[in-house]
């Protein structure tokens, strides 16, 4: 076949594959010619938004031909009363992989050290490499990322960035706030650590360590798409010292977001009573999972996120054939990409049919897969 590469791309852009970090469900639908049963791949809340945050969206439909505030203020003031903090502390963007690419133009320019874990989360460093920073990666401390390898790696290489999950994806593992804190005494100067915080509101109390407003070692990322259910919204924000969040607005796209967006998220944060109903929801559907896995002789992994990780016993190849005999009966899910976590499988929370369609696939699943072997 003919080299279809455009040849005005710079050398950097040249040298990179075509990265999807995560194909959608949707792409997996085309290719099969027919729909999932049930959608638990993606780490969604198929338990839905605040119906106020609905309403909202419903009502606010007619203005959609209006650009949203460049400035989210409303959003940004409500989070700060939520918080305790200053708005200035706090920027909001599409999502988190949008403002971790923000982030890496910021701080990384060719050759820079980036310190992450094997197996973390993929799109992070597909915004490395897309800004030709160095990625080194530590060992995963069996199904927990591994703060001290971290911090020990940053320091051998003079990383300008670190990045941390916690709790963890894909192996819904978590740290506690204590061991957090000591990570962020340990930062080497000059360098930022990342705290990716997309399923705190999930998590355990005492998960979450206390950071000052100002301390300008440690960025943290939240998000609306998980327990607040706004995925199709595309909502993230992050929370850091002055001066770091106002240098996002020298390369961030100032009309990035939908007005209804910005309205739906107001909305969900203020509805906290919803969000309690999530995560109960979400933890009696983690016992359901666990109970599942157990029923088939396979070991859940405890869960501190909106998902179950699933360790099928086996090595990758095996857990490769389970998840394609899951697809295969309507099912989407996810594997961990890295040795040795791709023994296992992920299983969103969701509502109790989806749940029960994944039940009973899976054991057929782990049939076929032991027939193929």
């Amino acid at each position: 076949m003919a080299d279809t590469t455009d040849p005005r791309l710079t050398s950097l852009a040249q040298s990179l594959p075509a990265t999807v970090p995560f194909v959608g469900p949707e792409a997996q639908e085309r290719a099969r010619g027919k729909p999932f049963v049930a959608r638990l791949g993606a780490n969604e809340s198929g338990f839905g938004p605040s119906p106020k945050a609905i309403a909202a969206i419903q009502n606010a439909a007619g203005i959609v031909w209006q650009y949203a505030d460049p400035e989210a203020y409303d959003l940004r003031q409500a989070l700060a009363v939520h918080h305790g903090i200053d708005a200035e502390h706090i920027m909001v963007g599409e999502g988190i992989d949008t403002l971790l690419g923000n982030l890496v133009r910021l701080l990384i320019a060719p050759g820079d050290a980036v310190v992450t874990s094997a197996g973390a989360y993929p799109t992070f460093n597909y915004h490395v490499t897309g800004f030709g920073g160095v990625l080194h990666s530590v060992p995963y401390a069996g199904n927990y990322e591994d703060p001290e390898r971290l911090i020990a790696k940053a320091n051998a290489v003079g990383a300008k960035l670190i990045y941390i999950a916690n709790p963890d994806n894909p192996m819904g593992s978590h740290h506690d706030a204590v061991t957090l804190q000591r990570m962020i005494s340990a930062v080497p100067d000059g360098c930022l650590l990342i705290l990716d915080e997309a399923y705190i509101d999930l998590a355990p109390e005492g998960t979450s360590p206390y950071v000052a407003p100002q301390d300008d070692r440690v960025i943290r990322m939240r998000t609306f798409s998980k327990a607040y259910g706004l995925a199709g919204a595309r909502v993230g924000y992050a929370l850091g010292a002055k001066p770091l969040i106002a240098a996002f607005d020298r390369v961030r796209n100032h009309f990035c977001m939908a007005k209804l967006s910005q309205i739906a998220a107001l909305e969900a944060l203020q509805d906290q009573d919803w969000l309690a109903h999530v995560q109960n929801e979400v933890a009696a559907c983690r016992d359901r999972l666990a109970a599942i896995a157990l029923d088939n002789g396979l070991t859940p992994l405890p869960s501190a996120t909106n998902f179950v990780t699933i360790d099928c016993g086996a090595d990758g190849s095996f857990a490769r054939r389970v998840l394609q005999a899951i697809g295969e009966a309507g099912i989407f899910v996810r594997m961990p990409f890295v040795t040795p976590h791709d023994r296992c499988i992920r299983v969103s929370c969701a509502p109790e049919a989806d749940i029960n369609a994944f039940a009973t696939s899976l054991p057929y699943a782990l049939k076929a897969a032991r027939a193929a072997t």
